[in-house]
């Protein structure tokens, strides 16, 4: 499904949210930026916008890794890179690999993002114990991700069937995360997700 809309994946993005992915991603950005990484994995890139802003954000990072199972969506991201006119898109790389079995040797990075993708892992148990793995000791994880509304607000919003913030929060502890917190946004329809190894 991904590689047939990756073309056109932004601008649904900007359309389906009404534009609100821009504000949730800057939220995102400004957590991992307060926490001063020096190499961050961005997982399920999908056409790499968390990348880039992070990239544009953070001029301290060195290394930031964009991965993502589809190859079209990493094409648009490549594309993406290749006509920006600045050099912070310069740090980072653009990789193919499954989020279940991450191509990385353990404790390789100071903090791993994942936006909207978590939903689409086959395991999200196995993706977080993988997340967990590549993660250094004192590592961060931040995790944007749709959740369950407020109580008042759930019959005008039509539920993505995805765990409540409690729900994920759970999972994060059950891979071997602690301090784990979870901010709502827009209702509860969204949450930021932040856990440490």
């Amino acid at each position: 499904m991904f590689a047939r809309i990756a073309h056109r994946y932004d601008v649904a993005n900007r359309l389906l949210s009404g534009g609100a992915d821009l504000w949730w991603r800057r939220r995102l950005v400004d957590a991992v930026r307060e926490y001063r990484p020096a190499s961050v994995l961005d997982l399920a890139t999908g056409s790499g916008d968390v990348a880039f802003s992070l990239a544009r954000a953070m001029p301290h990072v060195i290394r930031i890794t964009g991965l993502d199972f589809c190859k079209p969506m990493l094409d648009e991201a490549e594309a993406k890179k290749n006509l920006a006119h600045d050099n912070c898109h310069a740090c980072i790389e653009f990789r193919q690999g499954d989020g279940m079995a991450l191509p990385f040797a353990a404790e390789s990075y100071d903090a791993v993002t994942l936006s909207f993708g978590l939903r689409n892992m086959a395991s999200r148990d196995v993706c977080l114990q993988e997340i967990h793995r590549v993660l250094k000791p004192g590592g961060r994880l931040f995790i944007l991700e749709f959740s369950q509304a407020y109580a008042w607000f759930r019959p005008l919003y039509l539920c993505y069937l995805f765990p409540s913030r409690d729900g994920l929060s759970g999972e994060c502890r059950r891979a071997g995360f602690s301090a784990v917190t979870a901010t709502p946004m827009m209702f509860g329809i969204v949450a930021l997700h932040k856990a440490l190894k």
